[in-house]
């Protein structure tokens, strides 16, 4: 049984894929763009789809045995020739996270790939093509942005917080109290369009709290990650363990982690 490659290894493999994405992302910005509709409001768009083949394709040669689970083509089992020894590697790819932005030409959107053995994650990359940032982080080992160690903001209280967050495609009117009640306690609140950057803002220290619900896992793996591994805290609405197939995040510099849960909990009713 050989070894799943290292954590240094797939994050080095998750950034060169990214900026691969990236290239394809940042030829068609600016254009216009017809975007299709999944649902009454989720768009793709054809570099969404050129995007996500660049980066199945260069899993497929580096690595036949490996598992893919992708925004557009869905979950793909090791493909015939690989290791069926080694350990379980599962590639988590967003090859356009923020495609309304994309589509208006907002420039605010990424590529976010992560890296899965054994269920854990242990690497991520979620590359910035406008500003050519690219956030990367690998388990144990630390967070960078463009290879310059990332650690989360030393904010203690909501009040003095800038917050981020995300509405749901469908029934957005749901957000809106837990929009509200943070609005009022802290500095500010952004609502961008993209997850993964926004979790890649709060490792930076730019964002010192995140809360969202009905997302994906291609929508958060490899942020958590690199939030993780800047020295920030990520769990449930309640605070218990995060899990990628739930559709709730809750993520914070740690230190105004317990009032956040607080304001979800009185809204919720969660207590």
């Amino acid at each position: 049984m050989s070894a799943a490659p290292s954590p240094a290894q797939l994050r080095a493999d998750a950034e060169a894929l990214a900026r691969d994405a990236g290239a394809v992302l940042r030829e068609g910005h600016g254009r216009t763009h017809r975007p299709e509709r999944k649902g009454r409001i989720d768009l793709v768009t054809e570099y969404d789809r050129r995007a996500e083949r660049v980066v199945i394709e260069g899993l497929a040669r580096r690595y036949p045995g490996h598992a893919v689970l992708a925004e557009e083509s869905g979950a793909s089992a090791p493909k015939p020739g690989g290791d069926t020894g080694s350990p379980s590697v599962r590639w988590i790819v967003d090859p356009l996270d923020g495609t309304t932005n994309y589509a208006h030409n907002y420039p605010f959107f990424c590529v976010s790939i992560a890296a899965e053995v054994e269920g854990v994650l242990a690497a991520g990359a979620v590359y910035d093509p406008v500003r050519d940032e690219m956030f990367s982080a690998a388990a144990g080992a630390g967070a960078t942005l463009n290879g310059a160690a990332l650690e989360v903001s030393d904010i203690d209280r909501v009040e003095d917080a800038l917050l981020v967050t995300g509405f749901p495609y469908e029934h957005p009117e749901r957000s809106l109290p837990l929009f509200e009640a943070f609005l009022v306690r802290a500095q500010a609140v952004r609502r961008d369009g993209s997850a993964a950057l926004n979790l890649c803002y709060l490792a930076a220290g730019r964002f010192d709290g995140f809360w969202e619900d009905d997302l994906s896992p291609w929508d958060m793996a490899a942020g958590v990650l690199i939030v993780r591994e800047a020295g920030g805290r990520v769990t449930s609405y309640e605070g218990g363990e995060f899990r990628l197939e739930r559709p709730e995040i809750l993520a914070s510099n740690g230190r105004i982690h317990e009032e956040m849960k607080g304001l979800l909990a009185g809204v919720l009713g969660r207590r």
